[in-house]
């Protein structure tokens, strides 16, 4: 890592490239968020959680459900729900029956956001270290990350909702994956691509990197993100290449 270092010595920490001619500050180390961001599964997950609240009674649109509860952790969307059709809509299998229908198609449907394996491999040359930490399940997680051929790279800098106390957008998960990789949180990068979890990294102290392919990018900035909307474009952002002209 003594490049890397060495890099991260001559560049001024929390440099921005927003109108800036030279390398932001190579970062300690680099923080993921997964879906959307690693993996491609945002539609997928829309998809089913706006299928299983529909058949509460809720008639609601992947869109909507997007809109309403992307981000958040599954505890977090049973009390909406409650709210909108009471307190005894919800069956007490509703959320593990969930859950196991998401596993089941993360078995089948896992591809990786374009350009993520591509940046992460750039990020990993350079020597620095990366991790991952995801509002999802345990079981969620292990499986994308396999499914990716990720699970070696972020062995044992793997974070999910049940390795923390609180989930995003608290800064619980953030701050973990940094000690996780011996990292000041305040010299880390977190790329993320919810309002949720980027109030988390900014919560947490980190760069965050809001990642608006499919997030309308005012959403992202509205709560302190930087934008972007390729992940070819996340190399030169860490300092690692020159910027990619827009």
């Amino acid at each position: 890592m003594q490049a890397a270092d060495d890099a991260r010595a001559e560049r001024p920490t929390g440099a921005r490239t927003e109108g800036l001619n030279r390398l932001p500050a190579i970062p300690q180390a680099v923080l993921f968020d997964c879906d959307g961001v690693l993996a491609d599964t945002e539609a997928l997950h829309d998809r089913i959680v706006a299928e299983e609240i529909t058949a509460l009674g809720w008639d609601i649109s992947p869109a909507e459900g997007a809109r309403r509860f992307r981000g958040l952790a599954w505890d977090a969307i049973l009390p909406q729900i409650a709210d909108r059709l009471g307190p005894d809509a919800v069956p007490p299998d509703f959320l593990p029956n969930l859950i196991g229908r998401v596993l089941r198609a993360l078995e089948e449907e896992v591809e990786p956001v374009p350009s993520a394996p591509d940046a992460i491999a750039a990020i990993l040359a350079a020597g620095i270290p990366v991790a991952v930490a995801s509002n999802s399940s345990g079981p969620e997680l292990a499986t994308k990350l396999r499914r990716l051929g990720l699970a070696e790279t972020f062995r044992g800098r793997a974070f999910s909702v049940n390795d923390v106390e609180r989930p995003k957008p608290a800064p619980d998960m953030y701050r973990a994956a940094a000690a996780a990789c011996g990292a000041d949180p305040h010299r880390c990068v977190v790329v993320e691509d919810s309002p949720a979890g980027a109030r988390a990294g900014i919560a947490a102290g980190c760069r965050v990197l809001g990642f608006a392919r499919h997030t309308p990018p005012e959403l992202l900035r509205a709560v302190g993100a930087e934008t972007f909307g390729d992940m070819a474009e996340l190399p030169g952002l860490l300092g690692l290449t020159e910027p990619v002209s827009r």
